[in-house]
């Protein structure tokens, strides 16, 4: 699966989102994925479902195993029956500019409230702000290069002074911009946890 995903040039986290979305598959019947049928695949759904996951995840999950079973295992007859679904159409909560400052002001973790700022300052989704990097801040031109965005496609967003000064004043700059305890980047996970955790105090 890994090869068939590296071949149609799939972006590192499209890749990591559909092995992880597999994998839970795998481990929720306890056998191999190839061993599972559409049965089990409409059953996996329902609990999903079961587990209050949101659409966005579920379709996730949906893709990943469309791709399984109709590239890696090469049953074209099964993605197509493995259905979308439907998300409700809601307005987003749009904060006040107030809101915003206030909410990042109460996230404990400087690492987080820097990702999230970044995230907020410069339009960034959750997965390109925690992949950062030092290589990818031009202070000459005021804006940073994001990799391998939605659709693996690469851009360039502004970078503000006040963001900048942010970062600079972040311990660790000199590897990762956003680093991790370990030493690696922040994961996507972690910073979406730790949104709704500050969130949802």
């Amino acid at each position: 699966m890994i090869e068939d995903m590296t071949v149609r040039n799939l972006s590192p986290a499209t890749q990591r989102s559909y092995i992880h979305a597999v994998s839970k598959f795998s481990r929720y019947f306890g056998r191999s994925p190839d061993r599972l049928g559409l049965k089990d695949v409409r059953a996996f759904q329902v609990h999903l479902v079961s587990t209050g996951i949101s659409w966005p995840a579920l379709n996730q999950t949906v893709c990943a195993l469309r791709f399984f079973y109709g590239v890696t295992l090469g049953h074209a007859e099964i993605p197509e029956r493995i259905p979308y679904a439907r998300q409700p159409r809601t307005l987003p909560v749009v904060l006040s500019a107030d809101e915003v400052v206030s909410f990042l002001e109460a996230v404990p973790s400087l690492k987080t409230r820097t990702a999230l700022t970044t995230a907020y300052a410069a339009g960034l989704r959750a997965s390109e702000a925690v992949g950062l990097k030092l290589r990818d801040i031009d202070s000459k031109r005021m804006v940073m290069r994001v990799e391998h965005g939605k659709g693996g496609k690469d851009r360039y967003v502004m970078l503000s002074t006040q963001l900048l000064n942010i970062l600079r004043g972040l311990p660790g700059i000199e590897w990762v911009i956003l680093h991790g305890h370990s030493g690696g980047s922040m994961q996507e996970r972690t910073l979406r946890r730790r949104y709704s955790s500050s969130r949802n105090p």
